[in-house]
């Protein structure tokens, strides 16, 4: 039983099919018990599968503790950088009694350098909610990835891990472009006006972002491309 979208996609390129899902996993055809939030205990309880793969991220503390009482085994992931996808893999793999994987990424030793021509990386800035603004802090995978891509995360110095901001103080960091993601808000060409109060504004799959696991290597490369199309100083 998966209740991570990222790792249903994960277990579904390794050829695993869990006995449920979330409605948020893409996974046409495969029964769902809830949300990521709001799971379904009970009838994931009913389903009485051999380990429910849950994220500190994605997933409630508290389900994952009513899950345990009921005397399922639950696995959590915890992924903040993309030096822990590996790693994370690597467990979920011997959790679910599979070979060690073979999609695990392999992420660079130190970030790609800035695109020819510039003297840095281009500085973006990336909202994740609307009412109240919030974008993605240092230590999260985002960051991360986006550091390795080439593209310099303009709220990594905050101390929130998600920081809460306004318009204004966003602008106030400077940054040359926001990446307006698809996910966790749906962030749309409707929105491009009062984000481009900030930078100009290009908007991104927010599963490149956001989603680790088997898509980490080809989302690497995708950022990688777009960040040489991204103004900058």
């Amino acid at each position: 039983m998966s209740l991570v979208p990222s790792i249903t996609e994960t277990l579904l390129a390794w050829g695993v099919a869990p006995v449920a899902v979330t409605r948020f996993c893409e996974a046409p055809g495969l029964p769902t018990a809830g949300g990521t939030k709001n799971p379904d205990v009970a009838a994931i309880v009913a389903l009485a599968p051999e380990v429910v793969v849950m994220d500190t991220e994605e997933n409630r503390a508290d389900d994952a503790e009513a899950l345990r009482a009921a005397g399922l085994v639950v696995h959590a992931t915890c992924v903040r950088s993309l030096e822990d996808v590996a790693p994370a893999l690597e467990a979920l793999a011997g959790a679910i009694g599979r070979p060690s994987p073979t999609v695990a990424a392999t992420p660079p030793a130190a970030p790609a350098p800035a695109p020819a021509g510039r003297t840095n990386a281009p500085r973006a800035w990336v909202p994740i909610w609307r009412r109240p603004w919030m974008s993605i802090g240092g230590d999260t995978y985002g960051s991360s990835i986006l550091a390795a891509a080439g593209i310099a995360n303009v709220g990594a110095g905050a101390a929130d891990r998600y920081p809460t901001m306004t318009l204004s103080e966003a602008t106030q960091l400077r940054p040359d472009v926001v990446l307006a993601p698809s996910e966790p808000y749906r962030f749309a060409e409707r929105h491009r006006a009062e984000l481009a109060t900030v930078a100009p504004v290009v908007f991104v799959d927010g599963q490149d972002l956001f989603w680790w696991g088997s898509r980490t290597p080809a989302a690497l490369a995708r950022l990688r491309e777009l960040a040489a199309t991204l103004p900058g100083r």
